[in-house]
């Protein structure tokens, strides 16, 4: 039989919690729902801080499967656990990943974990953006990982983005011999350029907006171009005549692709971090002559999770300085304008209604 809430004696007369659905990108309802029952092998966390990612207002892709509760980079309290939880306990601050491989597929034999089924339909129930949320036995097992105390829960909110950067980067062999163009520098980004540097690589970024890119410079680019300004000689003018032997795209604009198939060198990669509404055109002869490749990234795997916990822990990666404003969960809709604006902020994070 399952445990509930209730049942374990910590939510004695609270049934309903709050939570954001997402209708669209201009509609994010609070609203109320029950909250959910957990199981033997399931743990509940009360949602003490959660990311709006990129994606989360990426609404050509979201609001197909609206009306739904978003959020997944989410960071709490374990407020109750099933009797058949051994490794976790009430109290504990933990981190929590909505997807998590089989570890017994052929494709997590291979250690390629994002491609196992698991990862990409497995969730927690209903989602990041609301008061308490179910963790599947699964997701506990593979998932869920105890925060250091030197991690606050806003800096939890970025062990999900640099998961997913620190995978990205790990098939481009970044090194000191390399200049790397970063395409876009918001949050995901100024990731890519902060890891880049990281591993000794020149860093040339490039974006819209002008706070953007002073924040790029900031993060660690050595040289920084407004878009519009940007082309393949001017890369040439700033790096010794050479084009990029590794082009980070980090937007989605047309122009962000027409740049980096400019900007490629010889025998280069180009990994399409954020993808376009549509399709990529590609000319394959270039490519076949000048040996170019191109590569796409997808979500993290937990061995990401650890070294982004790792990071954040050690003050190698400065999380804090990424986190630009905190919303409670019933202002989310300010969050989510903000996001998709993309004016002046970096990480926004919802945090719980003040009591």
């Amino acid at each position: 039989m399952a445990d509930t809430p209730r049942a374990c004696g910590i939510f004695e007369g609270i049934t309903y919690m709050k939570v954001a659905v997402y209708y669209s990108n201009n509609d994010v309802r609070i609203e109320e729902h029950p909250v959910p029952p957990i199981s033997d092998g399931e743990v509940l966390v009360k949602m003490m801080a959660c990311g709006i990612c990129g994606t989360d207002v990426m609404e050509w892709y979201r609001i197909k499967k609206a009306p739904r509760v978003l959020g997944h980079e989410m960071a709490g309290e374990i407020v109750a656990a099933g009797s058949a939880v051994r490794d976790f306990r009430t109290g504990d601050r933990v981190f929590v990943s909505h997807h998590v491989p089989c570890y017994n597929c052929r494709y997590c034999s291979e250690g390629n974990y994002t491609a196992c089924e698991s990862l990409h339909s497995g969730n927690y129930d209903p989602g990041g953006f609301s008061e308490y949320i179910r963790v599947p036995e699964q997701n506990v097992r593979f998932g869920t990982f105890r925060l250091p105390d030197g991690i606050t829960y806003e800096e939890a909110a970025m062990i999900e983005p640099l998961a997913c950067a620190l995978l990205g980067q790990r098939g481009l062999g970044i090194t000191d011999r390399h200049t790397v163009l970063v395409i876009g520098s918001g949050i995901s980004g100024l990731l890519h350029i902060r890891l880049a540097k990281l591993r000794g690589a020149r860093v040339i970024a490039t974006d819209i907006d002008d706070y953007r890119i002073r924040i790029a410079r900031e993060f660690g680019a050595d040289n920084v171009f407004k878009a519009d300004a940007y082309s393949a000689a001017e890369l040439k003018r700033v790096n010794n005549g050479r084009l990029a032997e590794r082009i980070i795209v980090c937007a989605g604009a047309r122009q962000a692709i027409d740049h980096a198939v400019s900007s490629i060198d010889r025998r280069g990669m180009i990994l399409f971090f954020a993808v376009p509404q549509g399709e990529i055109c590609i000319p394959s002869t270039e490519f076949w002559r000048d040996e170019a490749r191109i590569a796409f990234s997808y979500g993290s795997a937990p061995e990401d999770l650890r070294e982004a916990i790792g990071l954040i822990e050690s003050g190698t990666f400065a999380a804090r300085k990424m986190v630009t404003h905190v919303v409670a969960l019933s202002d989310i809709q300010n969050g989510f304008k903000l996001v998709s604006q993309a004016k002046e902020s970096l990480k926004v994070v919802v945090i719980p209604d003040p009591a």
